[in-house]
């Protein structure tokens, strides 16, 4: 009688996020917090101001330690690992980010690897990395900007650049803090088809996306969180939570949401 083969070891999450509570000054800004992220999925933290969202994210990048609870990111525990080498496999897209020089877009991609906000002095990439760069660039519709400086980019151009920089350490882990901050409509749709591409050519890759508005959600987004004061209203995938009902009671407003070839929309209910 042959043996029947050995069940496959349970793949550990990319994120694990269980019973997080951040307390500062005395006051909760997230309070019992859970969230699981799995290979492949990506995320959507939704909630108005000051519901806990950037907080949230700021765990789940390895940039801050929970005041209780438990944050595991890439299969390590916070508080029990070198936080400097984790951040640099996790990929990071934040509108504000900032840089002390006038640097290229090569450059500032570059920097994805140093985990620096500038280039580093004395580091040169290899050969394999300068590739990687290029495709990249070349990947978020950017090649003719490859040389041109931060300064003369504009708002949408350095959205896709940040995406690139994101990307060019190949993160198992991608966090995207309100990336449409800024941008006009055309500048927006562009930088979520990015966003959808990248999600396609990246199929492993897990990502979660901070915003408080539902049109600046890609339509590859498999789940979401609404928090509201800190705490979780609901949890699971995007069509079970971003219903008319819940958001609404997480707004404390009466709101319609919609969603049409992928994508949603808000509006206020008729009264």
């Amino acid at each position: 009688m042959t043996s029947a083969p050995p069940a496959a070891a349970p793949v550990p999450p990319v994120l694990d996020v269980v019973g997080a509570r951040v307390t500062r000054g005395g006051r909760d800004l997230v309070h019992d917090v859970s969230l699981r992220v799995g290979a492949g999925e990506h995320w959507a933290l939704i909630g108005p101001n000051g519901a806990g969202k950037t907080t949230l994210l700021t765990l789940c990048g390895a940039l801050g330690h929970p005041t209780a609870g438990t944050v595991e990111v890439l299969g390590r525990r916070l508080g029990r690992v070198e936080l400097s080498e984790l951040r640099r496999q996790i990929g990071h897209v934040d509108p504000r980010h900032r840089m002390a020089g006038d640097n290229s877009v090569r450059e500032v991609v570059l920097t994805g690897l140093t985990g620096s906000s500038d280039p580093v002095p004395r580091w040169s990439p290899t050969d394999e990395q300068e590739a990687r760069v290029v495709d990249l660039v070349a990947g978020v519709g950017l090649s003719s900007r490859l040389s041109a400086r931060w300064s003369v980019l504009s708002q949408g151009e350095r959205g896709r650049v940040l995406i690139a920089r994101a990307l060019v350490a190949q993160p198992a882990l991608l966090l995207l803090d309100e990336p449409a901050t800024g941008l006009d409509v055309a500048a927006r749709e562009h930088l979520l088809d990015t966003v959808d591409d990248l999600r396609t050519a990246h199929p492993e890759m897990a990502s979660v996306t901070v915003t408080h508005h539902l049109e600046d959600l890609p339509s590859s987004t498999s789940h979401a969180l609404l928090l509201r004061d800190g705490e979780v209203v609901a949890t699971g995938t995007a069509d079970e939570v971003l219903t008319s009902d819940l958001v609404s009671g997480a707004f404390d407003h009466p709101l319609v949401i919609d969603r049409v070839e992928g994508r949603w929309t808000a509006r206020a209910r008729r009264r």
